[in-house]
């Protein structure tokens, strides 16, 4: 029930046909009596600026997800960001402060983890690949590289992109041995694509499946189906994997904390959502 004190968490993005959001955040705050709600606003790139200071006008705005493909944009938008941003390049989480100043931090990398621990992979001492270093990609880098990997491999077909993403994190984990160039996945215990390749039915894999260890531990990150190709075949070499909505259900609940509303847990939100693909 949408009132004259509902509160707004803008969810922010293009397109907006792919936004899972307001299918789990909305279920819980009807459950738990919390008067806010998850509105999917699409906003192309050309307009972002713009509308993001805009949004923060409304007097009834209590912050922003940002998703695909403003994450990189919104940092730079910002009065103050997170330690976390600065690493990963890239912002998902907006709010204003009461003294007027936007800020951000980054919950997509922490979600991942969070993730991938939780279903048993110790991440100390791994090496990890991840293909895909837009702003998903550095963020999943950035937390794992601060869960005591020992090495990680970087991919994607922007080199600037990939090779700007490993000098930050040479530079902030000089302990970790970073590399850039090759998407193979062999000799890697952790793979992770974070591509949007797989959002679109006939989409080209990311990397050579049959280079995968079937010990190796497989991570996604799109979420328009709960498995894609990629981890279809993945799975059949019997590897463990984690779909793309697990990363969002582990970083609601920092996400709630961030925004001030009551929080809860990923099981608790996995049970009232009410996902469609």
């Amino acid at each position: 029930m949408i009132n004259g004190n509902t509160q707004l968490i803008a969810h922010i993005g293009f397109p907006t046909h792919s936004f899972k959001a307001p299918m789990i955040y909305n279920p819980y705050f009807e459950h738990a009596g919390i008067n806010a709600v998850v509105v999917p606003m699409g906003c192309q790139s050309v307009h972002f600026p713009d509308f993001l200071k805009s949004v923060f006008n409304l007097t009834n705005i209590c912050g922003a997800l940002i998703t695909m493909p403003h994450k990189v944009a919104t940092v730079a938008l910002l009065d103050d960001v997170t330690a976390t941003v600065r690493v990963a390049g890239a912002c998902n989480a907006v709010k204003r402060l009461a003294d007027g100043r936007l800020v951000g931090d980054m919950f997509d990398g922490a979600g991942f983890v969070r993730g991938v621990q939780g279903k048993g992979l110790d991440l100390t001492g791994q090496r990890v690949l991840v293909v895909g270093t837009g702003g998903v990609g550095c963020a999943i880098a950035a937390s794992l590289a601060g869960a005591g990997i020992a090495a990680i491999s970087l991919f994607d077909v922007n080199t600037a992109s990939c090779e700007a993403l490993a000098l930050r994190l040479k530079t902030h984990y000089p302990q970790i041995e970073v590399r850039t160039g090759s998407n193979d996945p062999a000799e890697h215990g952790l793979v992770v694509n974070a591509t949007p390749m797989g959002m679109n039915e006939g989409d080209p894999l990311p990397m050579d499946i049959g280079r995968i260890s079937p010990d190796a531990f497989v991570g996604e990150v799109v979420m328009k189906t709960e498995m894609t190709a990629f981890l279809q075949a993945a799975r059949s070499r019997g590897c463990r994997v984690q779909v793309g909505s697990d990363m969002l259900f582990e970083q609601i609940p920092a996400y709630l904390a961030y925004f001030g509303l009551p929080t809860t847990t990923p099981d608790r939100l996995r049970s009232l959502a009410h996902l469609s693909y």
